[in-house]
């Protein structure tokens, strides 16, 4: 069980990183209404996500679907109006379960993914918003696609699937300056025709919204370190 003072740490932390996210909106001269928060609770339970929950945060990110199914059930039960991203890497044969338990996949990255998911949401008759990851650093054990072949690809899912693109997400080389690739990201969706921007955790989300990111996606900050 949770101690009334652990909850209450965990809904100080989402509000000074709300607070954050406004002073950085403002910063950039951007509306905070334009940024999405997204709070990463991978490998965390019920119990301490329900606090979050409880002070308004309705956006929540998982990288598995695994896990999520584990525990998103019952508080979607509790709290129906939570919209749950995926935010992690996706195998084809859980996109079945991916397009019935998340409303946004940020991490669309293959042609077989991206079929997958179109057969699943027409099955369903279910409408996700959809994200393609991009691999800006082009390290080879990162999931995402190179940057040369984003336009192509997000052509592809558009004319040949029929999918409707969100916007592009990242995440930087752990040993690299972000904002520059928070910067790519940027010129890469416009040249993609898409406006959301998927970008930023818990350690340069601020950089990230200087550079127009729509959905920024905050774990340890606002639940801790496990």
């Amino acid at each position: 069980m949770r101690t009334a003072e652990a909850e209450e740490g965990s809904q100080q932390r989402l509000a000074r990183v709300r607070q954050e996210i406004a002073d950085a909106a403002k910063s950039a001269r951007r509306p905070t209404s334009g940024i999405e928060l997204i709070a990463v609770s991978k490998t965390f339970n019920a119990d301490d996500i329900r606090p979050v929950v409880a002070a308004g945060q309705r956006h929540f990110g998982e990288n598995r679907v695994q896990e999520a199914q584990a525990k998103w059930p019952q508080l979607r039960a509790e709290f129906p109006d939570v919209v749950l991203h995926l935010i992690g890497p996706l195998q084809s044969n859980k996109a079945r379960d991916a397009v019935q338990l998340f409303d946004a996949i940020h991490s669309i990255d293959r042609p077989k993914i991206a079929k997958a998911i179109s057969e699943e949401m027409a099955a369903q008759k279910r409408v996700l918003r959809l994200f393609v990851q991009v691999n800006t650093g082009e390290e080879a054990q990162k999931a995402g696609v190179v940057p040369r072949e984003a336009k192509s690809f997000v052509e592809m899912c558009r004319n040949d699937l029929k999918l409707e693109i969100a916007g592009l997400m990242c995440i930087p080389p752990v040993d690299e300056e972000p904002a520059v690739h928070f910067a790519f990201l940027q010129k890469l969706a416009r040249d993609c025709g898409v406006s959301g921007l998927s970008m930023g955790m818990s350690s340069d989300f601020e950089a990230a919204i200087a550079f127009g990111a729509t959905h920024v996606r905050v774990g340890s900050a606002i639940f801790g370190v496990r």
